[in-house]
């Protein structure tokens, strides 16, 4: 998810009470009590005034989340190379807008780069919940289980160890079938981090193109459909791998 701007921080019920409360009634009395004592009259007291409240509603203000330190290099392959292509990408495309002369162009494109910073926050994310999901998936020693399972004896009716060696044969077989979730999820979110960051990197391009060629506003506005759905998508695949991590944790 991305950043919240502070335009949509301040709207918040928080900061409406705060301009409301007790507290900020009386900090707009004092405001105003200071203006007249230091000389400035009826202008000094609204000036007080509007300072003192302003101080306390923007204390109000909920701070934005703290964005995650990307560092692909506590990331093992192949997660490591795609978080430094979704870098890679983002760097690009702030470049491409840098370059663009100040207009109307430069500021929807900037506000798409500021999409494209959101889609490469999300895909750390995803390629940090793969690595930790394949690190899971080492401690799983599937041919040490395969072997166990080979040794068992054949589960015979009405033998005295049946019960129990059923019991551990199914336990076993489970072992087995997470294994192959997990490679299973494994594969298809490296496929699809894989794709997001080709999505990125075409991004970069097509904006090089918006840059220098005269288009219609269509062409700006897919692009930024196209950069949110990668968003959207990387989200998504996120919040599914945390689920297969959480029901892989041991307890």
């Amino acid at each position: 998810m991305g950043t919240l701007r502070f335009r949509d921080r301040f709207f918040t019920p928080k900061v409406a009470h705060a301009i409301v409360s007790p507290t900020s009634i009386v900090a707009t009395g004092a405001g105003a009590a200071a203006g007249i004592l230091i000389g400035l009259g009826p202008i000094g007291a609204v000036i007080g005034a509007a300072a003192f409240l302003g101080v306390r509603v923007l204390a109000a203000v909920p701070r934005g989340p703290r964005a995650d330190r990307i560092d692909p290099f506590t990331l093992s392959d192949p997660w490591r190379r795609l978080a430094n292509e979704a870098l890679e990408a983002r760097a690009q495309f702030a470049q491409v807008v840098k370059g663009i002369d100040e207009g109307p162009l430069q500021d929807r494109l900037g506000d798409i780069s500021g999409r494209v910073s959101d889609g490469v926050d999300e895909c750390w994310r995803v390629a940090r919940a793969g690595h930790a999901l394949a690190q899971a998936r080492s401690r799983i020693d599937v041919p040490s289980i395969q072997r166990e399972l080979a040794s068992l004896p054949a589960p015979t009716t009405g033998t005295s160890g049946s019960e129990a060696s059923s019991q551990t044969l199914a336990a076993l077989r489970s072992q087995l079938a997470t294994a192959s979730r997990m490679d299973t999820t494994i594969s298809d979110t490296h496929d699809r981090l894989r794709l997001s960051c080709t999505r990125l990197d075409e991004a970069v391009t097509r904006a090089i193109e918006l840059s220098v060629a005269s288009v219609g506003d269509h062409r700006i506005d897919e692009l930024g459909t196209d950069v949110s759905t990668v968003t959207n998508d990387m989200e998504a695949l996120r919040q599914a791998i945390e689920v297969t991590n959480q029901a892989a944790s041991p307890g």
